[in-house]
């Protein structure tokens, strides 16, 4: 055990974000820390650096353990260059290296306890240098800043001139540079291209220290972690395994509980209804037994019913005509800023149903693209040709879509003026924006708050085309996978650009990779296409390349299979239906049975309490032996109804 949270609690006036944290983080472990935006998962890590106090609890660290930390926010405003900033993080090595040099000079002229004590630094200096890699530091800052995405003629960038995204990826070359005993992350990719976060990958899994994520980064946190901490309603719980295992897990877990919770309340409803019918027989018998069943259920030990988030985001997208198959034709197109070449000749053809993802290289133009798709911007050369109704939905990353001087009310109102205003607080609320939430201004909204006003428009829209730019930044797990449920159902078309490979492999039909020499088509999704880029299944002559992947002729055997299928099916549900209309009609006859023989019981009662048949022993005795059969019979006719109850209970008996 390197790192251990106990019990840590904090909370921000009356709101309690962390409540009851407990995790360990052994020596070398990768763990990932999720949760939707809000969970506390930045507060524990400041807490976990001592940036904040834990108003409960403690974080316990191995002595002499070293800590990196990479925030959300960096704030650098250095002169030196991204050079000169990494050389600075080996600075200790280099210090070794030169106090070596020195020993080294000083060793040949000194004697005696003065050499010996030379020599014990010297040991001791050189067996730090090279346990630390001294003798490569200078290949080991040019590989990780290349490794960020920085070109060798930016390393004499001055870091003040950069861009955040910039200073971030300085900020974490830093860290790793550092080699601490346990990195934290906090949303490590969003700034980085494929190509670095498969370095930024290799390098992790690579590591000897710890380290410890916050992304929603799915398939990053696959290739990375071995543990999962959720943190859910403030409290954590933990899964081995990468994010796969846990989503899986997570659901299995989930999904029984919802599971014994449905059938408990079944058995509770079932049980009600019996107590209530028995009551209603008023008979001695059948009000004892109703008594008793009630007792019973009043032992039972409830199960709880699944967390269900309250702030869970609702879209749904819907085309309002459906387009042509044609949906875009892209031929010759070319963009240049000065000498800045982005793309030329390019050709595209996207068609109805497809889902087609436009990755690459960060700097290759693909916002561009789509910006001179949607006619924000007009390309060099080229033309853009729309199929026949084509109706286009866009989502800008940098949403300069929305006015920042107008409130999410208006926005949404001014778009579309014919919404009545319930129906505008209804679909905000769909986007977690209620009550006066709805007034505030797009101003002073969070990346997040902005994403979701920009998808509830695009929900509006009612398009056909959805032209989407980085759909899922600013996103939590859960928003970018309700998003991915919507476009999976989606009957329109969408062309998008994203990093998040996990979102493009559950979306994405087809891939383009763009890049300074062309765009390569992939028929598949990102597991595919990287597939066949590394095996090298590329034609590095041709501008627009299509890997057919399986084949879209339907398969007769698969055909014949499926209708087999719903034959069978079809007899199932036939059986089924005759089944459940026997049970009703098994149910009604007994009931029918079992008032008749109470009617019989209380006749016979009742003639056993004439002054004239008591007074008869031979009479009496008839009567009697009579109505014993009789209560005998109806016991037996109880519990036949009791197990046609049970019976018919799960088909149609289910709790609201």
């Amino acid at each position: 055990m390197i790192l251990a949270c106990q019990k840590i609690k904090k909370a921000f006036g009356e709101n309690t974000v962390l409540q009851n944290i407990s995790f360990i983080v052994n020596e070398g472990e990768k763990v990932a820390v999720i949760g939707i935006n809000g969970a506390g998962k930045t507060t524990l890590f400041r807490i976990i650096c001592q940036e904040m106090e834990a108003d409960e609890g403690n974080v316990v660290i191995q002595k002499g353990t070293s800590l990196g930390y990479l925030s959300q926010v960096i704030d650098v405003s250095s002169h030196r260059t991204i050079y000169q900033e990494m050389v600075d993080a080996k600075k200790d090595i280099i210090e070794a290296e030169e106090e070596i040099r020195h020993l080294e000079k000083e060793i040949s002229r000194l004697e005696g306890e003065a050499l010996e004590a030379a020599m014990n630094s010297y040991s001791r200096l050189t067996e730090y240098f090279e346990k630390n890699n001294g003798y490569a530091w200078r290949s080991e800052i040019v590989g990780v800043l290349k490794g960020m995405g920085f070109e060798e003629d930016q390393f004499e960038t001055p870091i003040n001139k950069l861009s955040g995204g910039q200073k971030t990826r300085v900020a974490l070359a830093r860290i790793l540079l550092t080699r601490p005993d346990v990195i934290l992350l906090d949303e490590p990719t969003n700034h980085l291209d494929m190509d670095s976060i498969r370095w930024l990958e290799g390098f992790l899994a690579g590591y000897r220290g710890s380290v410890i994520i916050i992304s929603h980064d799915r398939y990053f946190l696959d290739k990375v972690v071995g543990k999962v901490v959720e943190i859910e309603n403030g409290s954590s719980n933990v899964f081995q395994g990468n994010y796969s295992a846990y989503a899986e897990k997570k659901k299995a877990q989930r999904d029984a509980q919802m599971r014994r919770y449905v059938n408990q309340q079944q058995e509770i409803h079932h049980q009600e209804e019996v107590i209530q019918k028995l009551r209603s027989f008023n008979r001695e018998k059948s009000i004892r037994r109703a008594e008793s069943r009630e007792k019973m259920l009043s032992k039972i030990e409830m199960v709880e019913k699944p967390v269900v988030l309250n702030n869970k985001m609702r879209i749904t997208l819907e085309p309002e005509v459906i387009s042509g198959n044609d949906v875009l034709t892209i031929e010759g197109l070319t963009k240049s800023f000065g000498d800045n070449h982005l793309f030329r000749n390019l050709n595209i053809e996207i068609h109805r149903g497809e889902v087609v993802g436009l990755v690459g290289a960060n700097g290759t133009g693909k916002t561009t693209l789509l910006k001179i798709i949607n006619r924000h911007m007009r390309a060099d050369a080229g033309k853009i040709r729309y199929g026949s109704k084509v109706a286009i939905g866009y989502y800008d990353q940098e949403q300069q879509v929305l006015d920042d001087d107008k409130t999410i009310f208006d926005e949404i109102s001014d778009t579309y003026p014919k919404l009545t205003n319930t129906r505008i607080r209804n679909v905000l609320a769909a986007f977690l924006f209620t009550g006066d939430d709805v007034f505030r201004q797009i101003g002073v909204l969070s990346g997040g708050e902005k994403g979701r006003v920009s998808l509830a428009k695009l929900m509006l829209s009612n398009a056909n085309f959805l032209i989407l730019d980085e759909p899922t930044n600013h996103l939590d797990i859960q928003s970018r996978e309700i998003l991915e449920e919507a476009l999976n159902s989606y009957e329109g078309t969408v062309f998008y650009v994203s990093h998040d490979r996990y979102f493009i492999n559950q979306t994405a039909t087809r891939i383009l990779d763009l890049s300074p020499t062309g765009i390569v088509n992939y028929k598949g999704n990102y597991n595919y296409y990287l597939d066949q880029k590394e095996a090298g299944n590329v034609e590095a002559d041709s501008d627009n390349i299509l890997l057919t992947g399986d084949s879209d002729y339907p398969d007769p055997e698969a055909e014949a299979a499926a209708k087999r299928s719903a034959k069978e099916e079809w007899q199932r549900s036939r059986e089924e239906a005759a089944a459940k209309r026997k049970l009703a009609n098994d149910l009604k006859k007994t009931e029918a049975q079992i008032s008749r023989l109470e009617e019989k019981s209380q006749q016979l009662s009742d003639q056993i309490a004439l002054p004239e048949n008591a007074s008869d022993a031979g009479k009496l005795t008839e009567l009697t032996q009579e109505l014993a059969s009789c209560e005998e019979e109806l016991l037996l006719v109880y519990e036949r109804w009791e197990e046609l109850m049970a019976e018919a209970d799960p088909a149609d008996h289910k709790p609201d």
